[in-house]
């Protein structure tokens, strides 16, 4: 049985550590802060200028003027604090986020990773993504395994532009867990529930070694 989004977001919160500066992309990964354990600290960073983020807010705690860089309302801890968008780009590009869990359309067997435009269809600018991939120290990618159509978003090569290459350490999807040694190969670690080997295989174009 295949992962759901929020089983994905679960797993990928297992690899946030305690003291770890984290920030989340759009989408799935904005949904990891909901399982981070309460026996780490964590703290939340945003690329719109906040650093610790509390979470999403009951619908008498929304504030308008608090959002992430997802526009989603968020709310504030004791401790959060706020700066510029060029403070925060300069904690990414200095090296100062420990994690980073991104969504992605295609992620390559060595690494790459394409999550940033469609041409033709979805040209939305790139935001942070770049700067994440090169200045992060480790790079999450939570995706469904394959698109709504059937064909693979693991490949050997990336079709779609890239937004960095040989950037992605870990990939999370609805069917298991790849950790990928940069420039070198993707191996599966680990399987959702029921899901078999050879299932994985038939939607796989990229060339994994099992280690489950």
């Amino acid at each position: 049985m295949a992962w759901d989004r929020n089983q994905m977001a679960e797993r990928a919160a297992k690899e946030l550590e305690d003291g770890f500066y984290v920030n989340l992309g759009i989408g799935i990964p904005t949904l990891v802060a909901n399982y981070i354990g309460e026996d780490i600290d964590v703290t939340l960073q945003s690329e719109n200028g906040m650093l610790g983020m509390g979470p999403f807010p009951y619908e008498d705690e929304v504030d308008p003027d608090l959002i992430n860089a997802g526009k989603q309302t968020i709310t504030e801890l004791r401790r959060t604090s706020y700066f510029s968008s060029a403070d925060s780009f300069g904690m990414i590009r200095g090296g100062h986020i420990d994690l980073s869990v991104l969504g992605a359309m295609e992620v390559s067997e060595k690494g790459d990773l394409a999550n940033w435009m469609i041409p033709g269809k979805m040209v939305k600018g790139m935001g942070g993504a770049m700067d994440l991939v090169a200045g992060v120290k480790r790079v999450v990618v939570v995706m469904d395994h394959a698109s709504k159509s059937g064909a693979p978003k693991l490949l050997h090569e990336c079709a779609l532009p890239l937004t960095g290459k040989q950037v992605v350490d870990m990939v999370i999807t609805n069917l298991g867990v790849f950790e990928i040694e940069r420039g070198k190969g993707m191996k599966l670690i680990e399987l959702a529930p029921e899901v078999t080997v050879d299932e994985v295989k038939s939607l796989t174009e990229a060339d994994f070694e099992v280690a489950v």
